[in-house]
């Protein structure tokens, strides 16, 4: 099947999903350059060593990385870095599984992990700057 006749090809869902999964990052990044301390005080108080430093890594990833997602700019890799990113902070900032909010926070960093992992799959979408540079962010199909 050509791709110029397969509406799948040209669907929106794509799009929708990675702004879907973009926003939290977003609003997150944007939390902790708005509230810096809070954020340095809750790194230091789960004993992870170069708080600020840390802050700043995940004011640039999850701000850089939430807003390449949500235009679809190097998608594949982005994804691959925020489902691994999502991962590390699940294991190191909700690993008190006895407390059932903990537990959920736990899971739902998985559950982003997942989401993210199916745009590394199946790519960005019509909709993309990757799929308008002719990047391989965009599945072809044949």
């Amino acid at each position: 099947m050509n791709t110029t006749t397969n509406p799948a090809t040209h669907s929106a869902i794509p799009v929708i999903g990675r702004i879907l999964l973009a926003t939290i990052f977003v609003f997150s990044g944007v939390g902790k350059a708005l509230a810096p301390e809070a954020t340095i005080g809750y790194i230091q108080s789960s004993g992870l060593p170069f708080a600020t430093l840390g802050l700043i890594a995940a004011i640039a990833i999850e701000l850089g990385g939430g807003v390449m997602l949500a235009i679809g700019f190097k998608t594949r890799l982005v994804a691959a870095g925020l489902a691994a990113f999502s991962v590390v902070t699940a294991l190191a900032f909700h690993n008190a599984i006895g407390d059932q909010n903990q537990l959920i926070h736990l899971l739902k960093n998985f559950a982003m992990a997942g989401g993210l992992l199916q745009v590394v799959a199946f790519g960005a979408g019509a909709y993309s700057i990757d799929a308008a540079s002719g990047r391989k962010g965009v599945v072809r199909v044949a």
